[in-house]
């Protein structure tokens, strides 16, 4: 029998930019991350998130001056889309993206471009993934949450089946653009809510990182804007170098360090019916999980304070009624199906170390439940809520 073997290397290369009003026409940015590569005018469809929009309401006229300003071939109005799980539950969107690549002549050398929070990222970013077997997308998140973790990433997907992205690709961006603007506009629910993923990253890879958080916590929930810049930037740069350096960018294994929290996340999400934002969802995960961690002794009494302790003065509520109703433990399951292969759970041995275990005691997970709930009332002292969101985070 003869064997035929083939293995070769793919190198992918793209940039992170934080910059402020990308739309403006004094800022070339955009324009030369569309002209990188080639000298012809670019040809560009751009897909907004309808709660951006809301918030902006002057923000398609703002894209339309923009691409006149720089000669950019704009293939139609900007496509407007719901943002949030709405987006992503409903197959309909998807498409709506593709039927728009496929009129507006996209091509493996166009461009999309995604204005809008985590979900509405997803949802284009796995649209453009399909086109052509992949045109080329550039991310505009408007969200703390996708700014520092979500549109970061190489992941895209949709849900289907009930089950949160079961559809979706690696799908590595042409670039990413963070746009500090956008998030002026955010509730203080989005706000926050982003604050979670930063606090997760933290936990796993960077005691000193967590320890800012601390510091900063009264900074941030006040909307400081240089606190916020400084938590983006370092979260985005730790998930960067976890992709780069962390051997396994396309998730061939079982192992997810950077879902620490996620197994109950994401199944809390689907048992809220998406009333829970994904950053309260991980805020809950990541509660349970550091109290798993610290009944099951690797976890030091004070540290599993410190966690829940900060996690709390940001204000999030950590006993939501799903946690009662029963169904959970069956996102441990669902957590090891969407991966394959054995359960791997990242858990702590201390802030800032994570480390991976392959069996979750499900007596103990129902205690770390219990204790959870049985903390003193938790989301008091916030700020005011503001009245408009920016796009509904992933």
């Amino acid at each position: 029998m003869d064997t035929l073997e083939q293995q070769f290397d793919v190198r992918y290369r793209y940039r992170v930019h934080l910059t402020e009003d990308a739309l403006a026409p004094e800022n070339d940015l955009l324009a030369r991350t569309l002209a990188a590569d080639r000298a012809a005018r670019p040809r560009v469809l751009v897909a907004v998130d309808r709660g951006v929009l809301a918030a902006q309401a002057d923000l398609a006229a703002r894209v339309e001056s923009y691409a006149r300003t720089h000669a950019l071939d704009l293939v139609d109005a900007p496509l407007v889309l719901p943002g949030g799980e709405t987006g992503k539950n409903e197959p309909r969107h998807l498409e709506r993206v593709l039927a728009a690549i496929e009129r507006g002549g996209i091509c493996r050398h166009s461009y999309v471009v995604g204005i809008g929070g985590g979900a509405l990222l997803d949802l284009v970013g796995f649209a453009a993934a399909q086109a052509h077997r992949g045109v080329r997308m550039v991310r505009l998140p408007t969200t703390v949450l996708a700014q520092c973790d979500a549109a970061v990433g190489v992941k895209t997907g949709i849900n289907a089946f009930g089950k949160k992205n079961f559809l979706g690709s690696f799908a590595p961006p042409w670039a990413v653009i963070n746009d500090l603007r956008f998030l002026d506009s955010l509730s203080v629910r989005d706000w926050r809510a982003g604050i979670a993923e930063a606090v997760k990253v933290a936990l796993v890879k960077d005691a000193a990182f967590f320890e800012r958080l601390e510091r900063d916590a009264e900074r941030l929930l006040h909307r400081d804007r240089g606190a916020m810049r400084a938590l983006i930037a370092h979260a985005a740069r730790l998930h960067l170098e976890h992709i780069a350096r962390g051997g396994d960018p396309f998730e061939t294994g079982s192992a997810r360090p950077l879902d620490f929290g996620h197994w109950a996340a994401h199944k809390l999400e689907q048992l809220s019916d998406y009333r829970l934002r994904h950053g309260e969802a991980v805020a809950i995960g990541i509660a349970l999980d550091a109290t798993y961690s610290r009944l099951a002794g690797w976890l030091a009494d004070d540290a599993h304070e410190r966690i829940l302790a900060l996690l709390e003065r940001f204000g999030f509520e950590l006993d939501v009624p799903e946690l009662g109703e029963g169904g959970l433990l069956a996102g441990l399951d669902e957590f090891r199906e969407h991966l394959g292969g054995e359960l791997t759970i990242t858990l702590l041995g201390a802030i800032g170390r994570g480390f991976e275990v392959h069996a979750m005691d499900e007596e103990r997970v129902r205690a770390s439940i219990d204790r959870v709930r049985a903390r003193p009332g938790s989301g008091s002292g916030q700020p005011a809520a503001r009245p408009c969101a920016s796009g509904a985070e992933r």
